[in-house]
């Protein structure tokens, strides 16, 4: 690889780890996005390729200080996408769910050429605060 490539790739990294703080701190806190919600957790698998071999699992816990922006990097090094479950956690926690599983593709460019270079399955699990989850799906307590 040619240092201008190399110093390009790493400047368009460094630029989306920036662009990600932005993001988490513009989401603000899950006490404030999901007042009712007092953990959720990700289990989630990333995989080379859609099928290929596992590159990782993790489990991450995100907590009522934590950050709001459910938006994770891809695995490959010279990637500037990643996998955001947003989405998925929007609606789960907006129709009361505990959990929910899916699965997403990186769009990403990593200079490879591969239209598809990494993959996660995931599953999410919420755990509600017991009074608020019943206010915020009209039941009783």
């Amino acid at each position: 690889m040619k240092r201008g490539e190399l110093a390009r790739r790493q400047a368009s990294r460094s630029s989306r780890t920036i662009e990600l703080s932005k993001e988490r701190l513009e989401a603000g806190l899950l006490l404030e996005k999901f007042p009712q919600v007092s953990q959720i957790t990700i289990l989630a698998t990333y995989y080379y390729d859609r099928t290929g071999p596992v590159l990782m699992v993790q489990t991450v816990n995100i907590f009522p200080n934590s950050s709001a922006c459910f938006h994770f990097q891809c695995p490959k090094k010279d990637c500037t996408h990643g996998f955001d479950l947003s989405p998925d956690i929007v609606e789960l926690v907006g129709k009361g769910g505990k959990s929910a599983r899916g699965s997403a593709a990186c769009g990403g460019d990593n200079g490879a050429g591969s239209p598809v270079h990494a993959s996660i399955s995931y599953e999410i699990t919420v755990q509600y605060n017991s009074l608020n989850r019943h206010k915020k799906t009209g039941q009783k307590a």
